[in-house]
C-alpha cells in the first residue's frame, strides 16, 4: 500500500478490528481523519480529550477487541492521561495514536512540543515515538498484538508532524492472534482439588472473565463442582439471577465462613479486602503472571487462558464433595438480603434515597441495557440493587475509579450497540467532568438515557470525614441543581424528579425520547452507603 503515514497507521489498524475512530480536532494529527475518511472509518469527536479515550475503551470493553483513540499533541495527549490509565487499570486494549511537533525542529519551542512518551511509559504497555514513515505499519502492527496480549491493556504512539504526513510504500500485514499461554496442569490440578473438596467453596469472578470471553468456560466450572458464584465488574451478568448457584448480596456471609476462595480474572485489591479472607484457603486465577497477588499467599494460581483453566477444573468434578449445606445456608443468607432491598427499593421517603431510584429502573431496563456506573454513592448503590441478567450488561469505572467516563463509555456503548438501552448512571459531582460532552451526543445523533442522583454533596468524602473529624470541609456543592436544564441547552432533553411516585413516568420518558436524556432526582443528602472498603 502506498500512502501518508496516516493512511498506513489506519489500514494497519483495520485489519486488527478497528472499525471506529474517536478525537478531539487537531492539526497534528489531520492524515489520520484524512485517511478515515478515504477508508470509510466513522470518526466521532468530542469536547474534551479525555471523552475520546474513554468511548474508545467502553468499545475495547464491551467489544472484546482493539480500539482508536486519536490525540493532538501536547495538552491533547495530557488531557487523556486519566483515561489512558483507566484503560491500563482495566486491561483493556486501547490504541491511542497521538501527533507530535516535528521532530527536524526539535528543541525550537514549536507549538505543543512536549516528549509524551515517558508521561505514557508508566501507564501503558508500549509507548514509542515512530521516527520514519516507513516504519507506521510495523510500529502499529507491534503495538496493537502488544495491546491484545496478556495481560490486555493500551498502547501509545506519538507521530511526529514529518513522519504522518510523509508518504511511503510498504506491505500492511495480515493480523496474527497473540500468543495464548496454557495453565499449568498441575497447578489447575491443586486448584481443583481445594475447590472439589472444600466443604465451603466460593468463587469470585471478575472482569477478565469477560475480556476472555469465558463465561460459558465458568459456567461449566461452577455447575460442575457445585460451587456459590458472586462477581464484580464485568464478571456481573456471569449467572442469570435466577440461576441457585449466583450470589449477590450474601458475600460478606459467604467470605466470613469459606474454607476456600477462588478469584478469577480480578485482582486481589481493595475491593476485595485485599484478599484477606481469614482462615480460607485463597485461589487465584488470572491470565498472565504479572496479575498474580504477590501480598498473600495463595494455596494455587494458575495463570493463563481462562477458558481453558475453568475447563479443566470442571473435569474434576468426580472429586466433589457434597456442597449442598453450603449453598442452602447461603441461599438462606441471600434471600433475606434480597428482601430486605425489596422493601428498600420501594420505600416512598421525602427525600428520594437511591434504593428507590433503582427499584424503578429495575423495572424500566431491558434485559440486554448496557448501564455504565459514573459515581461515587449513588453508583454504589446500583451494584447492590442491580443485577445485569447477562454477560455484557455492565460497564463501569474499574480499580481506578476515576469519575468523568460517563459520556464517553455511553458514546461507545451507543455506537457499538445502536439497538440496546444504554442507561449512565450519574452522582452530581461526576457529572460536573463530562457533562458539556452531552453536545458530542446529540450532535452525533447517539441517544443515551442519564440518571443522575444529585444529592448536593461529595457523599463519598462528606460522610466519612465528618466521622472522622467531627466536620467537613470541600465536599458540599450547590443542592438542587437542574443538570437537566444544562443536557436540555445541549440540544437534548429531562426533568428534575422530586417525587418517589414521579421516577417510574420519568424513565419512561426518558427511554423513550430518542434523543440524550437526563432525569435529575433529587436525593436524601443524609442517605450514606455503607461502606465496608478500605483504601488501603
Amino acid at each position: 500500500m502506498e500512502g501518508t503515514g496516516g493512511d498506513l497507521a489506519l489500514a494497519t489498524l483495520r485489519g486488527h478490528g478497528v472499525r471506529e475512530m474517536f478525537t478531539l480536532s487537531g492539526g497534528h494529527v489531520f492524515p489520520l481523519y484524512d485517511a478515515a475518511v478515504k477508508q470509510d472509518v466513522p470518526i466521532y469527536d468530542v469536547r474534551h480529550e479525555q471523552t475520546a479515550v474513554f468511548a474508545a475503551e467502553a468499545v475495547a470493553r464491551l467489544g472484546r477487541r482493539p480500539s482508536l483513540a486519536v490525540l493532538t499533541a501536547g495538552p491533547g495527549v495530557t488531557n487523556g492521561i486519566s483515561a489512558v490509565t483507566t484503560a491500563k487499570f482495566n486491561g483493556s486494549p486501547v490504541v491511542v495514536l497521538a501527533g507530535r511537533a516535528a521532530m527536524w525542529r526539535w528543541g525550537a519551542g514549536s507549538l505543543q512540543e512536549l516528549d509524551h512518551v515517558p508521561i505514557l511509559a508508566p501507564v501503558t504497555k508500549h509507548a514509542a515515538t515512530v521516527t520514519d514513515t516507513t516504519a507506521i505499519v510495523s510500529d502499529v502492527d507491534d503495538a496493537v498484538r502488544r495491546a491484545l496480549g496478556a495481560h490486555r491493556g493500551p498502547v501509545f504512539l506519538d507521530l511526529p508532524l514529518e513522519v504522518v504526513f510523509s508518504r511511503a510504500e510498504t506491505e500492511i500485514p495480515d493480523a496474527v492472534a497473540p500468543a495464548v499461554t496454557e495453565p499449568d496442569p498441575d497447578e489447575v490440578a491443586r486448584a481443583a482439588a481445594l475447590l472439589a473438596r472444600a466443604e465451603r467453596p466460593v468463587v469470585i469472578a471478575g472482569s477478565d472473565v469477560y475480556a476472555a470471553d469465558a463465561f460459558a468456560a465458568l459456567r461449566e466450572c461452577v455447575e460442575a463442582l457445585r460451587i456459590p458464584l458472586f462477581t464484580n465488574g464485568m464478571g456481573r451478568g456471569a449467572l442469570p439471577p435466577s440461576h441457585d448457584l449466583a450470589f449477590a448480596r450474601s458475600r460478606r456471609t459467604a467470605i466470613k465462613s469459606a474454607d476456600v476462595v477462588a478469584v478469577i480474572g480480578t485482582p486481589l485489591d481493595f475491593r476485595l479486602g485485599f484478599g484477606d479472607f481469614g482462615d480460607a484457603q485463597v485461589v487465584h486465577i488470572v491470565d498472565a503472571e504479572s496479575q498474580l497477588a504477590t501480598h498473600v499467599t495463595t494455596a494455587a494460581a494458575p495463570y493463563g487462558d481462562l477458558r481453558l483453566a475453568l475447563t479443566q477444573l470442571a473435569s474434576y468434578s468426580g472429586l466433589r464433595a457434597d456442597h449442598e449445606v453450603w449453598i442452602a445456608s447461603l441461599r438462606t443468607a441471600e434471600d433475606a438480603a434480597a428482601h430486605k432491598a425489596g422493601e428498600e427499593m420501594s420505600a416512598e421517603t421525602d427525600p428520594i434515597r437511591p434504593a428507590r431510584v433503582y427499584g424503578e429502573l429495575r423495572r424500566a431496563l431491558d434485559a440486554d441495557a448496557i448501564t455504565i456506573g459514573d459515581g461515587g454513592d449513588f453508583v454504589s448503590y446500583a451494584g447492590k440493587y442491580l443485577e445485569p441478567s447477562r454477560p455484557g450488561c455492565w460497564l463501569d469505572p474499574g480499580p481506578y475509579g476515576c469519575l468523568g467516563t460517563g459520556m464517553g463509555y455511553a458514546m461507545g456503548a451507543r455506537v457499538l450497540a445502536p439497538g440496546r438501552q444504554i442507561c449512565v448512571l450519574l452522582g452530581d459531582g461526576a457529572a460536573g467532568f463530562s457533562l458539556m460532552d452531552v453536545e458530542s451526543l446529540v450532535r452525533q445523533k447517539l441517544p443515551v438515557v442519564m440518571v443522575c442522583g444529585n444529592n448536593g454533596i461529595w457523599g463519598l468524602e462528606k460522610h466519612p470525614m465528618k466521622a472522622m473529624y467531627g466536620y467537613d470541609v470541600a465536599a458540599d456543592l450547590q443542592p438542587g441543581l437542574r443538570y437537566d436544564q444544562v443536557v436540555s441547552a445541549l440540544g437534548g432533553a429531562g426533568e428534575t424528579v422530586e417525587k418517589a411516585a414521579e421516577l417510574g413516568p420519568a424513565l419512561k420518558r426518558a427511554f423513550e425520547a430518542g434523543v440524550p436524556y437526563l432525569v435529575n432526582v433529587l436525593t436524601d443528602p443524609a442517605d450514606a452507603y455503607p461502606r465496608s472498603a478500605n483504601l488501603a
